[in-house]
């Protein structure tokens, strides 16, 4: 049975998603406070955490920070009040999985907590990727462009991966998004860019080429 950590400080929000959460057959633990949301985090019993932003002891953002750094693979749904753009991307861009603002419609809250469980948390069983010059550590998750190896972010190894599998061929914005964030809609963000711009600092410029009004393709050689 999957469990989920529900880290809020809203009672009637944390009963009212555990209750949800409960009858859908998921196993739910709770924490108030950031402090408290975190060292339940860090312990690693949770498939999935759904995260608020306004937190007493510690912020949200805080407490993403320590979790993603304690466990990088650990799947985060962001819950939150906050709604504007910066505070989606900036969460997004740290590594969360998901971003729901509130108020939120139960049924979405669901289905969006379905999708995240379905989607892989670990690395592809083999060990190495080759591709247009590059080679790709799945296990370490570094990246070589024939300057010596770079580590890369959970997000920058997973789109850096969906690139390298697809060359040549060239992958839309929708189709980045649902790979590698699990997006089925566009979050009106620019999520993808930001993280094209992250590659290509790190691995050359000439690694992901733009494809007007389309998208990119992986383009190293």
């Amino acid at each position: 049975m999957p469990r989920i950590l529900v880290i809020d400080d809203e009672p009637r929000i944390v009963h009212f998603v555990s209750r949800a959460l409960e009858a859908e057959g998921y196993g739910v633990d709770a924490a108030y406070d950031g402090e408290r949301g975190l060292e339940l985090a860090q312990q690693g019993r949770h498939e999935l955490i759904l995260l608020d932003l306004l937190l007493p002891s510690m912020n949200g953002v805080s407490v993403l920070k320590g979790i993603l750094k304690a466990r990088p693979d650990q799947r985060v749904l962001v819950l939150s009040a906050l709604s504007d753009v910066q505070s989606k991307v900036r969460c997004l861009e740290l590594g969360a999985s998901d971003y729901l603002p509130k108020p939120f419609a139960l049924a979405e809250l669901l289905a969006r907590v379905r999708a995240r469980l379905r989607q892989p948390a670990s690395a592809p069983a083999e060990r190495v990727l080759h591709a247009g010059g590059v080679t790709l550590e799945l296990l370490r998750r570094t990246a070589d462009a024939g300057n010596g190896p770079v580590s890369l972010s959970e997000r920058e190894f997973l789109l850096l991966q969906h690139f390298m599998r697809k060359h040549p061929e060239v992958c839309t914005r929708e189709e980045l998004l649902d790979d590698v964030w699990g997006y089925s809609f566009d979050p009106g963000t620019n999520v993808v860019d930001v993280y094209v711009g992250r590659l290509r600092a790190k691995l050359g410029a000439g690694v992901i080429e733009t494809v007007r009004n389309v998208g990119y393709s992986f383009s190293a050689v």
